[in-house]
């Protein structure tokens, strides 16, 4: 015999979004808003610096890091939020890259992700999204020539 489900028994049972996933799309429409208030022309740079500006100091730290080496080895990349988070799109708006700091979804690590845009194909399997807890200069080094390979 099937049980009948009553709406307060499934709103309690449902998985859907988190409430950090939530917050970030909330994020993403009001960016989307700003930019269409701007235009297509906007520069994203002092969004994004305030945002890296409110971040932990941990995270704080790493987005800087990240920012400045975006900006030397991928020039051509355009600073801008994406769900609520400092990216990096190309000239048509697509995301390239971006740094998700690690409270945004309670994650124990900063990451630095790639979407599918990048140009990082090695093979029939490759990362796209790499743990941070510090930075060395051959970590630097390295992201910068994973951003050469995503951008050529």
């Amino acid at each position: 015999m099937a049980t009948k489900t009553t709406k307060s028994s499934a709103a309690k049972t449902f998985d859907g979004f988190s409430d950090e996933e939530r917050a970030a799309m909330k994020e993403h429409a009001k960016e989307l808003k700003t930019a269409a208030r701007r235009g297509p022309k906007a520069d994203g740079e002092s969004d994004v610096l305030a945002k890296i500006a409110e971040l932990e100091e941990a995270d704080r730290v790493l987005a800087e890091r990240v920012h400045a080496v975006v900006r030397a080895a991928a020039p051509t990349l355009r600073p801008k939020l994406w769900y609520g988070m400092p990216a990096y799109a190309n000239a048509d708006g697509k995301i390239v890259c971006f740094f998700q700091p690690a409270p945004k979804f309670k994650a124990r690590y900063a990451t630095l992700g790639f979407n599918d845009v990048a140009n990082l194909d090695e093979g029939t399997m490759w990362p796209t999204a790499y743990a941070l807890t510090t930075l060395t200069a051959a970590d630097e080094a390295r992201i910068a020539a994973l951003l050469k390979q995503a951008v050529s």
